[in-house]
């Protein structure tokens, strides 16, 4: 045994560590890296180094460190739990149960590989899932996150589904300012305290996957006097077809018709007009959401969906004048308008990071040009309409995905409080986009101080008035 080189990492692990509750993140990625020079199979540094990239977005890396715990501590529950939460994030829940189940293999009682286990097999289509519900969550519905800031965190109550359908926090909800508490609605007791608050932060976004999260999340909204971000009832009201109901009436908005049908409706309607699109409820990312040319495709590809109920929804052409597709993001953020990317693709479904960015300068170029002074590319019709649809969402956290119609109206793909804001990779060539992405999370973490500090003076108010 060598006592020195065990003193020399102990102690470079203790420096990294003090970094890491500094803020010092480049410091303290340095500092474990340091430690892992010393040992690569080092499991702390490791972990600890890919929950500090995790955190700060940079999920490759983080991927990269967690892997690298598996392979060099295969019998550790941690490594593996820590392995799947990010496959399960990244909408990998095939690599993602392979990491659970050697978990639970190691330790069947733990909870937190029962949620992702119950998450898995739902993604997969499996109904036996209530087990894993029930020992994921009973008893643990109340979730104290790690608090890395070097005060006193702001005390924040977090509503969280179960069951998905959450809005993505990890880049806005800063662990260094606020002490967060983390309550799976579906699984709340009304028997038990909350937890202390100065502000509740509901994420259940998705009203279509989360009807019964959000009906207990207003329950527990009801319970407490703090600010509410995002209060549940407002978010139910925004499933997709309703949403494109209410928006509809907006001037210079042309939103879809959308209809909730059984997949037998579908196929025994005879008004069909073609080309449509079918969505199973619940999904995001492109997930479970085709193209449907002609009613001779419709049989096969309603198979292939599966579900019980099926989104019909009108075919909107987002095609510009070049014939490519068109998605611009913009963000709402307590009542503004930030712009937040342009994805440009030959393909109709248009997702940024399947679209032709990468490749094409002419198409970042107009991105850049939309990120810097977006009411000059959208024009005055769209930025009213966008105005409308916020006032008409009523969240401080939500945001819109449309393209252009010709006359300059907003073409309505969807809008709700499910909107992801990621990080550009570390290429140059996205550097015009890191300006707009900092706005928004900056224009949210005011957002949520704002709220807190309010509820703070008026409770000072209150006691100075019992006095």
């Amino acid at each position: 045994m060598n006592l020195a080189f065990d003193s020399d990492i102990s102690e470079a692990l203790a420096r990294a560590r003090a970094l890491a509750a500094q803020a010092e993140d480049e410091a303290a990625k340095q500092a474990y890296l340091a430690v892992l020079r010393r040992d690569p199979t080092h499991f702390s540094a490791l972990n600890e180094l890919g929950t500090l990239a995790y955190s700060g977005g940079f999920r490759s890396a983080a991927r990269t460190a967690y892997l690298q715990a598996v392979q060099h501590h295969p019998g550790n529950k941690i490594a593996r739990v820590n392995l799947a939460n990010l496959l399960r994030d990244e909408q990998d829940p095939v690599g993602a149960r392979l990491h659970y189940e050697a978990a639970l293999a190691i330790d069947p009682d733990l909870p937190e590989a029962h949620q992702g286990m119950a998450w898995v097999l739902q993604e997969l289509g499996h109904e036996d899932t209530h087990q894993h519900w029930q020992k994921g969550y009973s008893g643990h519905a109340l979730v104290s996150k790690p608090y890395r800031g070097t005060g006193i965190g702001v005390p924040l109550l977090m509503l969280v589904s179960a069951r998905g359908g959450n809005i993505p926090t990890q880049l806005w909800l800063n662990d260094r300012l606020f002490a967060v508490s983390a309550l799976y609605a579906e699984f709340y007791d009304p028997g038990l305290a909350l937890p202390p608050h100065a502000l509740v932060v509901n994420t259940i976004g998705d009203a279509d996957l989360c009807d019964i999260a959000l009906a207990r999340a207003e329950e527990i909204v009801a319970r407490s006097t703090a600010p509410v971000i995002n209060r549940p009832a407002r978010v139910r009201v925004t499933g997709r077809t309703e949403i494109a109901r209410r928006l509809a009436a907006i001037e210079g908005v042309i939103a879809p018709t959308i209809h909730a049908m059984a997949p037998a409706a579908v196929l025994a309607a005879d008004d069909l007009r073609f080309p449509l699109l079918l969505r199973r409820p619940g999904f995001h990312n492109g997930q479970h959401f085709v193209y449907v040319e002609n009613h001779a495709a419709l049989a096969r590809t309603i198979a292939c969906l599966g579900g019980d109920e099926l989104l019909v929804i009108q075919y909107l052409d987002g095609r510009g004048a070049d014939g490519m597709s068109r998605k611009y993001r913009v963000m709402f953020i307590d009542g503004v308008a930030y712009p937040l990317h342009l994805a440009i693709s030959a393909d109709w479904k248009v997702h940024y990071a399947t679209s032709d960015m990468t490749h094409n300068a002419a198409y970042r170029d107009e991105e850049r040009r939309f990120l810097e002074d977006m009411p000059a590319v959208l024009g005055s019709r769209a930025m009213a309409a966008l105005a409308g649809i916020c006032a008409t969402l009523g969240l401080e956290y939500s945001g819109i995905d449309f393209a252009l119609a010709p006359n300059g109206s907003v073409l309505l793909f969807e809008a709700n409080a499910t909107m992801i804001v990621f990080l550009p990779g570390p290429d140059p060539i996205w550097d015009y986009r890191r300006h707009a992405i900092s706005e928004v999370l900056q224009a949210v973490t005011r957002m949520l101080l704002r709220h807190a500090s309010r509820a703070a003076t008026a409770h000072e108010s209150s006691n100075k008035s019992i006095s």
